[in-house]
């Protein structure tokens, strides 16, 4: 879904993110999700609603993106009575790995999950903050593959419309649901 599919909620969540001018840089606005992550009445809101979507698409595990999707992924998983994996990046987890480089607007990067991570055929739930430009979540979903796990869907807490994330990670999701909490 494009559209965040509960207008009540994507409210309440969008009223808790502030919006910092020039940060990290000149001409960036960032998206700060901490006042949501400091209300208890959104970061409940948003972890029961991360909660019931790995429900109702059978997930078996959360997954979560280093770092912020670290803190929406692991209280959703506890709520939905589901196991939690952190996806990280390189050199970070110990034991066997499997690693997967991605391209950023300047350079690259690499993500690690562990090799022992899921069982086969385990059904697995993305969750970050934010897609912007859809590196980091398409490589967590190539790993998560390699890992032996089937992705149950993504579910973002935001989506930067004016950016092609979307676009680039529709071809690796193979008709797994992308769903977007609130829509920027």
């Amino acid at each position: 879904m494009v559209a965040p599919s509960d207008p009540v909620l994507a409210e309440l969540l969008n009223s808790r993110i502030r919006d910092v001018p020039d940060y990290p840089k000149p001409g960036v606005l960032f998206k700060d999700i901490a006042p949501l992550l400091a209300d208890a009445e959104a970061f409940a809101a948003l972890t029961q609603a991360l909660a019931d979507r790995a429900k109702a698409l059978g997930a078996t595990k959360v997954v979560g993106l280093e770092a912020r999707g670290f803190v929406l992924a692991a209280p959703a998983a506890f709520a939905a009575g589901l196991g939690f994996v952190p996806i990280r990046k390189a050199g970070k987890l110990p034991g066997a790995v499997f690693a997967q480089s991605y391209d950023l607007e300047y350079g690259s990067a690499t993500l690690e999950v562990q090799c022992d991570a899921f069982t086969p055929g385990e059904r697995v739930l993305v969750v970050d903050d934010v897609l912007a430009t859809g590196g980091t979540i398409t490589a967590s979903v190539d790993l998560v593959r390699r890992a032996g796990a089937e992705l149950a869907g993504v579910v973002v807490l935001m989506e930067l419309s004016f950016l092609p994330g979307r676009e680039r990670l529709t071809g690796h999701l193979d008709g797994a649901p992308l769903e977007t909490l609130v829509l920027v």
